[in-house]
């Protein structure tokens, strides 16, 4: 039943999220994403939150749950921790409602996060997800400073609590006669499960899961860069005292 309701939520948000302004201007500065695809462990954590909170409306059709097995996960793991409604290990990672149903009752499907993390940048996903603060003006109750008058709604609010903005009046620096307004910071206005740190550090996570999904082959393609470089540095050198005792003796 919870899932039903997280692709309802979801499938709203994305509804309104494409009627919104795609390229929504913000100057709020991104913060750096943690690195962390090169530890099983995020990535592992990462897997997790994803299944958990974004695959109940956003599909990632481009990976199987069995390709988990590249950040040491086994299919018994997989089965047990990641698989909730009849899905096998070789399946791709989809979600239940289907195209049809999703334009009829949202107008639009659910965009796709296979490469989601290609396409707007970890920097920008970490700054995201976050940002969400408690803003009643807005349809789904929520705002976002990465995204402003974003149409999705804080799936993640559990662990990270209600937020609001603050916001100050100051004078224009460009206008004297006119004020800004100007944003402060965040207030904590109810608990999540996570304090401050934890979340940061579950979204990045997941911004690592993201980042790997993007291109599960990174790490073997970066790992087999090292590789080459180092047997081209050699043949390079090789190359140099072959060509350097050919024309040695030639004036």
């Amino acid at each position: 039943m919870k899932k039903i309701v997280w692709q309802i939520l979801g499938g709203l948000a994305v509804a309104l999220t494409m009627n919104a302004v795609q390229a929504s201007s913000s100057s709020y500065p991104l913060d750096t994403a943690p690195k962390r695809v090169n530890s099983e462990a995020a990535l592992q954590n990462g897997a997790k939150l994803f299944v958990n909170y974004c695959l109940n409306c956003h599909g990632a059709v481009s990976m199987r749950y069995n390709r988990l097995r590249d950040i040491g996960l086994t299919d018994e793991q997989i089965k047990q921790n990641l698989l909730f409604s009849g899905e096998k290990v070789g399946d791709m990672m989809t979600v239940a409602i289907s195209p049809k149903d999703a334009k009829a009752w949202f107008g639009a499907m659910p965009p796709d996060l296979s490469v989601i993390a290609r396409a707007k940048g970890t920097d920008y996903l970490y700054t995201y997800l976050r940002t969400f603060y408690k803003d009643e003006t807005k349809a789904t109750g929520w705002n976002n400073m990465a995204f402003p008058s974003v149409g999705m709604p804080h799936v993640m609010w559990e662990l990270q609590g209600v937020r609001t903005a603050k916001y100050a009046e100051e004078k224009d620096p460009h206008d004297a006669t006119k004020t800004v307004h100007v944003f402060k910071g965040f207030e904590q206005v109810k608990p999540g499960k996570l304090n401050s740190q934890q979340f940061d550090d579950a979204m990045g996570d997941l911004v690592a899961y993201l980042q790997w999904m993007g291109e599960p082959a990174q790490l073997d393609r970066k790992r087999l860069g090292v590789w080459v470089l180092m047997f081209l540095a050699v043949f390079t050198v090789l190359a140099w005292g072959l060509n350097k005792s050919y024309w040695k003796d030639i004036h």
